[in-house]
């Protein structure tokens, strides 16, 4: 299939053609792009990148660059009925907790109060390393706007510093494009291995 390598530079070749060959087999998988990243402007304390990942088969995609929207979180915070800050969520994103109802029914309560995405955060708060993958709920249902898997301790850390400050948000850039960010300006949470 290769031409037969020559030395260290035709090996350092076939390697390169093995990857540009597979580069549009990875870009239609979840291993090339199966990330979405988001960066917190305000408040100060954490202002890190943080890495999603998008629902597996419902939801939409971000259609355009949000460079300051707030991130409201729901109340309550597992958005699975009538919410007492829906007024707040209209035209921004919501900050949403896993639990009592699908992935799916979260992001059609945000949807129908104007949101224009939702970011689910794991409702186990020592969560780390570990993401879910958002499925449909096989009830018919459909819901349009974006949905995001966040780890329970990015949102755990989120929550408690909007707690800590007063603030009923954060502000926040989404979708953050992390090739074009200069490695020292690239500042990730201290407390997620990346």
């Amino acid at each position: 299939m290769f031409p037969p390598a020559q030395g260290a530079m035709g090996a350092r070749l076939t390697l390169r053609l093995i990857l540009l060959l597979s580069l549009p087999l990875l870009a239609n998988g979840l291993r090339f792009q199966e990330y979405l990243y988001f960066q917190v402007l305000s408040p100060g304390d954490i202002r890190y990148i943080f890495t999603a990942t998008p629902a597996k088969d419902f939801g939409g995609v971000f259609s355009q660059r949000y460079d300051q929207i707030h991130l409201v979180p729901a109340d309550p915070p597992e958005a699975c009925g009538e919410l007492h800050n829906g007024v707040f969520i209209q035209g921004q994103i919501a900050l949403v907790e896993r639990g009592s109802c699908s992935f799916l029914s979260k992001t059609r309560v945000i949807q129908e109060n104007g949101g224009i995405a939702v970011i689910i955060a794991d409702n186990a708060s020592d969560n780390d390393s570990i993401y879910v993958e958002m499925v449909q709920d096989n009830t018919g249902r459909t819901a349009d706007i974006p949905a995001l898997f966040l780890l329970g301790r990015d949102g755990y850390m989120i929550q408690r510093s909007l707690e800590q400050h007063g603030l009923p948000w954060a502000i926040i850039s989404i979708p953050v494009n992390v090739s074009s960010i200069p490695t020292f300006e690239f500042k990730q949470p201290p407390w997620t291995f990346w």
